[in-house]
């Protein structure tokens, strides 16, 4: 009975460890593709913002696009450090479990031997006969048969559970093998980015020396770019809320309503950008997020805030700007001094493309999803940079939710 309970506990143990080992295997997937984007994303920076150094650009670029490498570099080290803590606890586990299965494999191989013997010493056709004749009656002689059978039936598990934790101990030993290889390397990789990231910082100080030695004209042209920017948000804003009156008017509703009165065949378009969410393409085919959303301190006065109603998008120079979905050109902005916005509407829903050169499109010009809408305006330093926004209805959300992988 105690060899028998000794059998079930060994197993169950054997079968609970399975879900955990493939739950950090998961995890590990997980962080592992999180490291790959990080390592993209870096190549892309370096490819869109540093890899012409004969272009000669401003400081506060300079430092956004430092900043831009940093906060990424920092992530990286972060999610490798978190692989690299995931594997020690897997090896921990591994080594963990690899005692227990070795004092499991001596239990169940004494156990094995003990039976081996014992069967050995009555296996004659002539002691199992005697063992069955003396029996009081049929009913005990039946029992008896049954305990035989069982008794050879629990030996062969006996032997066939130490076959398969022999090869469960096997697999576990190459297991840990590869993660403590995995870990060295990634130890390696990390060292190498922190040094890599402390070049960046000093760099970053050092340019963050020369800003401040005049401060206060940079921080007037920040104040001054930020009071630029608003002036075309509220453009932007008051031409959705002109559009969203008009569609009440034409619906019949009042002209007070802050969503757009939409028709049929507009619900279904933003139900279908909807269900698309997480999965839209971006509006250039190479680039990196400079400027997130949201409001944020700028990076060369932390006591001055920024507000950024979209995303600010480093790509190549004259980038083709494309829609993001299919929908109809709600305004096409031309600004005196800046450059021109497209608005294109999808049912209640807005897509915003600022800073273009060159325009493919007009008002009320239908448009299908990638459609080529324009050039990227790129500066005489060959910075080119796309201002993009999304609205629903007249509210700025933020792009990072919808657009793949942003």
């Amino acid at each position: 009975m105690q060899n028998k309970l000794t059998y079930i506990i060994v197993l169950l143990c054997f079968f609970l460890s399975i879900p955990i080992a493939n739950s950090q295997s998961a995890k590990q997937k997980e962080l592992e593709a999180k490291r790959q984007k990080y390592q993209n994303e870096l190549k892309q920076i370096n490819a869109l913002l540093f890899s012409d150094k004969k272009k000669e650009k401003s400081l506060v670029s300079l430092v956004e696009d430092l900043n831009t490498k940093v906060n990424v570099r920092r992530n990286l080290i972060k999610v490798t450090n978190d692989q690299a803590n995931l594997l020690t606890r897997e090896i921990n586990a591994n080594q963990n479990e690899i005692t227990s299965l070795r004092d499991q494999l001596k239990e169940l191989k004494e156990s094995y031997a003990a039976m081996v013997v014992k069967s050995y010493k009555s296996k004659s056709e002539q002691s199992r006969v005697m063992f069955l004749l003396s029996s009081e009656n049929f009913k005990q002689a039946y029992k008896r048969l049954q305990y035989i059978k069982q008794y050879a039936n629990y030996q062969k598990e006996q032997g066939e559970l130490i076959k398969t934790k022999t090869l469960k101990l096997q697999e576990l030993n190459t297991d840990l093998l590869r993660q403590k290889k995995d870990k060295d390397k990634l130890v390696l990789e990390n060292r190498q980015v922190k040094k890599q990231l402390e070049i960046e910082l000093k760099e970053q100080e050092e340019l963050m020396v020369s800003i401040r030695k005049n401060l206060s004209t940079y921080a007037s042209q920040a104040k001054q770019k930020q009071q630029e920017i608003s002036k075309i948000d509220r453009e932007i804003d008051r031409l959705i809320r002109e559009a969203i009156a008009a569609s009440n008017k034409k619906a019949g509703k009042t002209s007070s309503s802050k969503g757009f009165a939409l028709t049929p065949e507009a619900k279904a378009l933003a139900k279908s950008f909807e269900s698309n969410k997480g999965k839209l393409p971006w509006p250039v085919e190479n680039g990196v997020v400079k400027v997130k959303f949201g409001k944020q301190p700028s990076p060369i006065d932390r006591t001055l805030t920024i507000q950024s109603n979209g995303v600010r998008i480093a790509t190549e120079k004259n980038a083709i700007v494309r829609a993001i979905f299919k929908g109809e050109v709600l305004a096409v902005i031309a600004q005196k001094n800046g450059n021109p916005t497209i608005l294109i509407q999808h049912g209640n829903y807005i897509t915003v493309y600022k800073n273009l050169k060159k325009l493919y499109v007009k008002k009320g010009d239908k448009i299908d999803t990638k459609q080529q809408l324009g050039e990227v305006f790129t500066t005489g330093n060959g910075e080119s940079m796309l201002w993009f926004g999304l609205y629903n209805s007249n509210k700025p959300i933020n792009p990072a939710s919808w657009l793949y992988k942003m």
